[in-house]
């Protein structure tokens, strides 16, 4: 049976993967932190779906050994925080934990942990990497530059990989709440249906936004086929 680790699986996005990669008949490995005060939970619910839960620390030599142990054929990195969790954050002198809520160290340094482990375990999965519209070399916006810097260092480890791009996720089953981003979601959708209509389609298509369980199943799907590799996927790609 083949294996897959997620990292990020109690994200909005990494719980319907860590549901859709048992659906598959893929033993999934769901990667939760030993400090979360919810690990209990997690289990519980992970264990309900039919998953298996790892809770080693973020530090590169235990993730090292955790990758080794479990052999993952697909790592899945799913790992992000918010504007408004970075300045609770430094609201509060720390994030309550070993690393604190920034885009630097967790959407670039997580990621970039994840990566060296991962290249050094002995094990070469292919990784799975959630990026986002509008990344590119050069960008000036923290949240953008942060996965910029990620998407390089994955390019030039050598492992296999995809870099999946989309834009707003969003939906009403959301457990944590960010109206916000669903307003400008629903705008920026409703902007990109006039643009289309206009002949502006691919433009419609690469921004758009995208339900967890839509873009979970596209994740799913890029990781297992053997033919897509070391490429970025956008827009209908990732529907």
């Amino acid at each position: 049976m083949t294996t897959a680790f997620v990292a990020g699986a109690t994200g909005y996005t990494g719980r319907e993967v860590v549901r859709q990669l048992v659906e598959r008949g893929v033993r999934a490995v769901a990667h939760v932190r030993p400090d979360s005060p919810r690990l209990a939970e997690w289990r519980e619910r992970f264990a309900e779906l039919g998953a298996e839960v790892d809770a080693t620390p973020w530090e590169e030599p235990a993730m090292r050994a955790s990758l080794a142990r479990w052999r993952p054929a697909q790592l899945f990195a799913l790992l992000g925080t918010t504007r408004e969790r970075g300045r609770r954050t430094e609201e509060s002198g720390g994030g309550g934990g070993a690393v604190p809520d920034t885009y630097e160290s967790v959407d670039y340094g997580l990621t970039s942990l994840l990566i060296r482990a991962a290249s050094s375990s002995g094990v070469r999965p292919r990784f799975v990497y959630l990026s986002a519209a509008g990344v590119r070399d050069g960008a000036t916006n923290p949240y953008l530059a942060a996965r910029a810097r990620a998407e390089r260092e994955l390019r030039e480890s050598g492992l296999p990989f995809i870099i999946a791009r989309p834009s707003f996720i969003t939906g009403p089953d959301r457990e944590e709440r960010r109206p916000m981003e669903r307003a400008a979601a629903a705008a920026g959708d409703a902007l990109l249906a006039v643009a289309g209509a206009l002949g502006a389609s691919g433009l419609r298509a690469r921004y758009h936004s995208t339900t967890a369980s839509q873009l979970a199943a596209a994740l799913v799907r890029l990781a297992l086929d053997p033919m897509t590799e070391d490429t970025v996927v956008e827009g209908e790609g990732l529907r």
